[in-house]
């Protein structure tokens, strides 16, 4: 889940080294068309956090690379950004980190009940499977290699959870090259103030907003 198209996995497989260099982990990589399309890059540091900063130095450690390889031939638009509250799960064992929280799964083809979408809280994760009580009554136990998408619903128990986790006002390391951005970093308390939890039990398109992010243009 981390890289969909042929095109993603090729930018994955060049920029996943660069991340590794600066003790990060790459969430995912989604290519979004458009007139000028969006190359979109998650990242987090090993302990779930991402500040402004890091970010920005991803995106410079980066930008060399894409620009070689050139792996979009026409000019882009390069977000790189945390993968925010109500992020996206793409890898097998991160489920067991977020097990009481409440996720959404669309699998990628309908199981043998026909069924490709779910909502529901995780209970565990193990041997590749996730096992969820579903808010509509009943379990499932999901293969996490059968998912084409799995996002974390924005819950007040979710919002409590990322609060505990967020680093102090002023905790944002300094980067010289950053002046403008530090002290960003992750969200604050007005942030989580301001958060909608998510009642709803639709499907929503992925959105192109979910963290931190920095944004610029390429092959202009």
């Amino acid at each position: 889940m981390r890289a969909q198209s042929e095109l993603e996995i090729r930018i994955l497989d060049m920029i996943e080294p660069v991340a590794a260099e600066l003790g990060l982990d790459v969430v995912r990589v989604r290519v979004m068309g458009g007139q000028i399309p969006t190359l979109q890059i998650m990242a987090e540091r090993p302990d779930g956090t991402m500040s402004v900063a890091a970010c920005a130095k991803f995106s410079r450690a980066i930008s060399p690379v894409l620009e070689t390889e050139d792996p979009i031939s026409s000019e882009y638009h390069l977000e790189v950004s945390s993968p925010g509250i109500d992020r996206p799960l793409t890898r097998v064992g991160e489920f067991a980190n977020w097990v009481g929280h409440e996720i959404k799964v669309e699998l990628g083809t309908p199981g043998a009940d026909g069924r490709k979408r779910f909502h529901g809280t995780i209970v565990s994760e193990a041997g590749g499977l996730v096992q969820l009580d579903l808010k509509d009554g009943g379990q499932a136990s999901l293969p996490v290699a059968d998912m084409a998408k799995a996002t974390m619903v924005l819950t007040e128990k979710l919002i409590q959870a990322a609060r505990a986790k967020a680093p102090p006002p002023g905790a944002e390391e300094e980067d010289e090259d950053d002046e403008d951005i530090v002290g960003l970093g992750e969200e604050t308390e007005e942030d989580f103030d301001d958060l909608e939890v998510d009642d709803e039990d639709d499907f929503d398109e992925e959105s192109d907003d979910e963290g931190e992010d920095l944004d610029g243009d390429h092959k202009e």
